[in-house]
């Protein structure tokens, strides 16, 4: 449109068909955002675990990985991500748990966030048995 002339070819939008236009380019957007969060959601979901500890159970607690922080005695990639295993004290609320820490723990909170525990399981093939050493008078051994 020139200075309010209508070209050839050219179709101008006014007043209801504007609207109408506009409305269903509208609902278009408004179904695609639908269905891509249902897609999302269903995704997410798949991925999703219910999480549910119960008292006198042992669990590890995830530490906060800080880079450059000196954590249980590991610094950088070498430190580790969970620690423990724990046991759980009571259940406190719907999400919280109270542990058992040690106590070179002392200055850490008992209660934690669901989030920050993984579930402790015992596999017997990998525990060690000791074997007993016989110690000499003088403190050495034979190999």
């Amino acid at each position: 449109m020139v200075r309010g002339v209508a070209l050839v070819g050219e179709k101008s939008l006014m007043g209801l068909d504007l609207i109408r236009v506009t409305s269903n380019k509208v609902r278009m957007i408004r179904d695609r955002l639908q269905t891509t969060q249902s897609r999302q959601k269903n995704y997410a979901d798949k991925r999703r675990h219910s999480l549910e500890f119960v008292v006198s159970e042992n669990v590890f607690l995830k530490v906060s990985l800080t880079k450059g922080i000196f954590k249980f005695r590991k610094k950088g990639k070498l430190s580790p991500s969970f620690i423990g295993p724990f046991e759980i004290l009571k259940k406190v609320g719907a999400v919280a748990y109270k542990l058992a820490l040690s106590p070179n723990l002392s200055a850490i909170h008992l209660i934690f966030h669901m989030s920050m525990l993984r579930k402790y399981l015992l596999d017997s093939s990998y525990v060690l048995e000791a074997q007993p050493i016989e110690l000499r008078k003088d403190m050495s051994y034979e190999v």
